[in-house]
């Protein structure tokens, strides 16, 4: 992923002209070409412990890979990736629905296969610092450039966890009804997130029956019974 300095080895795109065009500083691009970079190593994992993969049939289909081992035991992960904000925390990551598939655990829409078909979910992070040089691009490279070309991205760290022990009790962005992860890297590589020491059972739980406000609404409720871990837990008298 990167070279001896940090930067990111890839630079831009090229054409049959062997025209070189900068990468976009838009993290879905940079997310998507890093899980390109990493397959091969991916790949080279399932190998090594015999196991099978199966991609996600579409790009919103959950989760991105689908691991089989030799008993038919299925594992759920998904490639995320976020930016560092600062030396402790970063900007942020979905870590997939609360809705439909997750709600519905027999239900295949979306999904390769039944969520509780699945033995573990986790994600495999890739934590990156965004370039401090401005990125131009309308700028057009030639291969001689290459080694002039400003990498977008430096500076990778990579983690896997649960998706539970990342995860927080709050929506990952906006109004879109996905669970979102907590923020602090240390967190992040150490499993440390709201849900870390209550469980998965208990995440299940919380997330199988949050509402949001739209959805409390079209429920006829005057609010949510809960829109946080401290609420849920005096609903629910956990200590």
């Amino acid at each position: 992923m990167s070279s001896d300095n940090g930067d990111w080895v890839v630079k831009g795109f090229i054409d049959i002209a062997k025209n070189i065009y900068t990468i976009s500083v838009d993290t879905k691009v940079i997310s998507k070409i890093m899980e390109l970079l990493i397959f091969p190593s991916i790949c080279q994992f399932a190998e090594k412990n015999r196991l099978k993969i199966m991609l996600s049939k579409e790009q919103n289909f959950y989760p991105d890979i689908t691991f089989v081992d030799e008993d038919d035991n299925k594992y759920a992960v998904d490639i995320k990736s976020t930016y560092r904000k600062d030396q402790k925390s970063v900007n942020g990551m979905t870590l997939g629905a609360f809705t439909g598939y997750f709600r519905d655990r027999k239900s295949k829409k979306n999904i390769t296969f039944a969520y509780d078909e699945y033995v573990a979910h986790f994600v495999l992070g890739i934590i990156y610092s965004r370039s401090d040089n401005a990125i131009d691009e309308r700028e057009i490279y030639q291969i001689k450039d290459l080694q002039n070309i400003t990498s977008v991205a430096k500076d990778f760290e990579f983690f896997v966890q649960e998706k539970y022990k990342i995860a927080l009790d709050r929506p990952g962005s906006g109004n879109t009804k996905n669970i979102g992860s907590t923020t602090s890297i240390d967190a992040l590589k150490n499993g440390k997130g709201t849900f870390s020491e209550l469980g998965e059972e208990t995440f299940d739980d919380y997330w199988k029956f949050y509402l949001t406000k739209d959805m409390a609404k079209a429920a006829e409720l005057n609010k949510s019974p809960y829109t946080n871990l401290k609420q849920y837990k005096e609903l629910k008298n956990i200590q």
